[in-house]
């Protein structure tokens, strides 16, 4: 059954039915259920849980975190290269270390993976723990404690103080009974809960629905009883994916698009290398270990490495600004975020009602209603609430302490008749003279109604037919502004006590509007937010007026609204196309900021959510980065990626700056690395189909791949260019291969180039003779040591310098210094790898020293190289308007 914005229909039918017509409908017996009847309704309704947990198992998570398309790969090149490194290697060339560090990528990256599964399955567990209790359950005649899971629709059970509300419950009988539902719309109201029949038309939001308790509501006093009118997942605070892990979100379709498209590079080049070097070296065995080489040198197994590099000098960042990454993933989410979803509560305001205006019956500033207010609130013992804490700090203002101390001393209390919310005002009557002043404070309509007439500059006025629209007049606007608005009302009387019938024949005083301020940062970080292509949707439990106007104060645009009522009339696709537009989202429920999020997700955006109430907690779950505040509850902490140290959205948006560094760096590494080998590797398969030997060893290619990613290491201290940072970056495969096609034949044409120099020129020049014509086997050894000598180094050199000309979309050196790490690294990687070929190590990896000629003609060649690029990128960016 369809979900409303209160509950399901039957919560609602139920809340307009008295007490014996909903129990003879239910055919619910006066002595409760026996144990036969409560599991046949358990099995017609359900059990009481939050949601299904049967699948929810360690192996499940340990299977989650370690079986991905990435890992798949790794796992596959770690046994590949244990193949051709160990198995089938040489006893003087077998060499186990390429192996072992893809497996030990492998494993921390599943371990980090696995112990975010597991701290997912920590707070369902903590989740399900905190709105299951025991409650008092009438079965066979007996009042007996039953677990809250045990619960049945049709239940006869008994709520007292300091419990959870354990399922949606229709009250029978209620004594003094007040709640808390902020675990349904954030909002911290004290409501009262009574078992009066509502009348049709007469509820619109939660709070109006006096008759029901709804699961996982706070009983703040009082007794009830009641029916149980839904159970588990049919409650309005059930039903939430809270078990399941996170589902995929931006950076694992992100990773997993990248991981698809180095498979289907392979796919296509294996065979095509395996195939060449097969017919022309006539090995078949050896050109199959040589393919899965080029397979090994396609993948950048330093990936994981370097995210998490990337990650550690992020958060270390991020904690200096009062931000703190607990997932691995929320920082790739950080950087491609183009939508942050909030509460209104404590986020875009104070969490702190303010007295904003306190006047006369045709709105200018008047004192006494202020006074008259202020001694109502102080006396009347009901429930407390914001309101009138706003109205009691009036006090504590300068030079004010010492006239409200007189008030109270020349206005002693009497008597009183709380505040319900059936009367929707409260009573107080004080000493005042020789006379005693009764005085009304609340809803402006219910005052209005026990008035007789109204005071204007101390003079009286009778109310005449229009009465009702002059109020009106005034009061309106500040409704549509937002504010919260509350009459004051007084008479004179001689009577020492208040009954109902007293409460006639008032002088309507004046108004108090009162406001839920925002925070003076909020609307400077929303603004900054905007210029980073960050769009804000504000989702609340709050009442529609309050949250436009707190938007519209703080420049959201506000011309599209949806309340949590309109969202339920809305089709699948209408929801799609209404939330593209709509920036404020009010009235919601827990399943309805999910169901904004998920659609969201669903039109293709990456989606954060910034909360902190328990009511936050399924929408955080579901979002790509959830974000949460040090205050709100360990529950919420523990499920939220990201945790800031102070809720603030300036906090947020600097958090946002460091992540989309942090996201930039790593998508350096994986472009222009991938692009980088598939440009060796493409020079391989043509190598391969001209030259009578391999063009390098696979050892060679596995060591320059490697090589080359650790001096990569050093790319999470690189600066980011302001341009990149501007706008939400992509994490997309669709990118990484155009990246690659692009960039990658740019360098073939220079390696073919450098093969035709090697092949023709420098070889037969130091051999004494082209390969087919030497006449001995040593001879053409040497022959080819000398080619892939001189290859290995036109490829590492062209590979570590392409590394500046790509990191910036700006001209390296000149409009754009690399780090100095960055410099260093690559600047002793390159001496030290050059270096490598006159020493007996490199020997062993089958290199050796080459003539001064050759570094001559690496010079020209790399220059040319980089020249080339220079022009290409720039002719790339004018083409799809970005580069990395």
């Amino acid at each position: 059954m369809q979900n409303n914005p209160i509950a399901h229909q039957r919560i609602l039918d139920c809340a307009y039915i008295d007490v014996d017509t909903l129990s003879e409908n239910c055919h619910i017996p006066q002595q409760g259920y026996t144990e036969k009847q409560a599991e046949e309704k358990r099995n017609q309704y359900g059990q009481n849980v939050v949601s299904g947990r049967a699948s929810d198992t360690v192996f499940y998570r340990l299977r989650r975190a370690f079986i991905n398309p990435f890992t798949i790969i790794l796992f596959v090149l770690a046994a590949v290269s244990f193949l051709t490194d160990v198995v089938l290697a040489s006893n003087f060339s077998r060499n186990i270390t390429t192996a072992a560090i893809i497996v030990c990528m492998l494993l921390f990256s599943g371990i980090v993976r696995f112990i975010q599964e597991m701290r997912a399955k920590r707070i369902a567990d903590h989740l399900t723990q905190m709105v299951s209790s025991t409650v008092l359950v009438l079965r066979n005649g007996q009042w007996r404690k039953l677990s809250s899971e045990d619960l049945v629709v049709g239940d006869k059970v008994c709520l007292f103080a300091g419990e959870r509300v354990p399922a949606d419950i229709r009250l029978t009988q209620t004594k003094d009974l007040f709640v808390s539902q902020s675990v349904l719309t954030g909002e911290s109201a004290i409501l009262e809960k009574n078992a009066d029949t509502l009348i049709y038309g007469q509820a619109h939001s939660y709070s109006d629905y006096h008759n029901i308790a709804f699961m996982g509501s706070s009983i703040t006093g009082g007794t009830g009883e009641g029916i149980v009118l839904a159970v588990g997942k049919d409650t309005v605070y059930g039903g939430f994916p809270i078990t399941e892990s996170r589902p995929k979100n931006g950076f694992d379709r992100g990773a997993n698009s990248i991981a698809w498209v180095l498979i289907r590079f392979m796919a296509v080049l294996i065979p095509i290398v395996f195939v060449a070097c097969g017919l022309t070296k006539g090995d078949w065995l050896s050109a199959f270990l040589f393919a899965l080489s080029v397979a090994v040198g396609l993948t950048p197994e330093m990936l994981p490495m370097v995210i998490n590099a990337c990650l550690a000098k992020g958060s270390a960042a991020m904690g200096k600004k009062q931000t703190v990454v607990k997932n691995i993933n929320a920082m790739q989410g950080f950087g491609s975020m183009d939508v942050l979803c909030v509460d209104k509560t404590g986020t875009l305001t104070g969490d702190r009602i303010t007295l904003e205006y306190y006047m006369d019956v045709l709105g200018n500033e008047c004192q006494k209603a202020l006074d008259f207010a202020y001694l109502n609130s102080l006396y009347h013992t009901g429930v407390q609430n914001h309101l009138d804490d706003a109205i009691l700090k009036y006090r504590e203002l300068p030079a004010q302490r010492y006239h409200y101390e007189e008030l109270e001393l020349q206005h002693p209390k009497l008597d009183e008749l709380p505040f319900d919310h059936e009367r929707r005002y409260a009573s107080v009557l004080v000493r005042h003279g020789e006379e005693n002043l009764l005085i009304l404070k609340g809803s402006v309509d219910e005052v209005f109604q026990k008035c007789s007439s109204i005071e204007h500059k101390a003079e009286r006025h009778e109310i005449d037919i229009h009465g009702h629209d002059s109020v009106h007049a005034i009061v309106d606007e500040m409704l549509e502004d937002g504010m919260k608005v509350l009459a004051v009302a007084y008479k004179t009387t001689k009577q020492e006590t208040i009954s109902p019938e007293c409460e006639n024949g008032l002088t309507l005083l004046g108004y108090l509007a009162f406001f839920d301020a925002p925070k003076q940062s909020a609307a400077a970080a929303i603004e900054k937010l905007q210029k980073l292509h960050v769009g804000v949707r504000v989702l609340t439990g709050d009442n529609q007026e309050t949250a436009v106007s707190i938007c519209r104060r703080l420049g959201i645009d506000t011309t599209h609204t949806l309340t949590g009522a309109e969202l339920e009339h809305l089709t699948d696709n209408e929801i799609s196309v209404h939330l593209e537009r709509t920036t404020v989202f009010s009235e919601l429920s827990p399943k309805q900021k999910v169901q904004v999020v998920q659609t969201l997700r669903a039109n293709g955006h990456t989606v954060g959510f910034l909360g902190d109430g328990m009511n936050d907690l399924p929408a955080i779950v579901e979002s790509d980065v959830g974000i949460s505040v040090d205050t709100a509850a360990e529950t919420v902490k523990e499920a939220a990626d990201v945790v800031l140290l102070k809720k603030d959205l300036i906090v947020l948006e600097q958090g946002i700056q460091e992540g989309r560094k942090a996201f930039a760096n790593v998508s350096k590494y994986i472009k222009i690395t991938a692009s980088s080998n598939f440009g060796n590797i493409f020079s391989i398969v043509i190598a391969s189909v001209f030259l009578p030997f391999f063009p390098m060893t696979a050892l060679q290619i596995l060591l320059l791949n490697l090589l080359y990613d650790i001096l990569c290491l050093a790319l999470p201290w690189d600066p980011v260019d302001e341009a990149v940072c501007e706008k939400p970056l992509e994490w997309s495969g669709k990118t990484l291969g155009r990246f690659m096609r692009f960039f990658g034949p740019i360098s073939s044409v220079f390696d073919i180039i450098t093969f035709a120099y090697l092949f023709f020129v420098l070889c037969p020049t130091a051999c004494g003779g082209t390969f087919g014509s030497l006449p001995s086997s040593e001879a053409r050894s040497h022959f080819i040591v000398l080619f892939q000598t001189g290859w290995f180094l036109e490829s590492m050199w062209t590979q570590i310098l392409i590394l500046h000309l790509l990191r910036t979309q700006k001209i390296p050196f000149l409009q754009s210094q690399p780090s100095g790490p960055v410099m260093l690294v690559t600047l002793l990687g390159t001496i030290l790898f050059t270096f490598l070929t006159f020493t007996p190590m490199g020997a062993w990896i089958g290199l050796t020293a080459l003539p001064p000629v050759y570094f001559l003609f690496l010079l020209v060649t790399v220059f040319c190289y980089l020249l080339w690029v220079t022009l290409a990128k720039q002719w790339y960016i004018r083409r799809y308007h970005e580069l990395l």
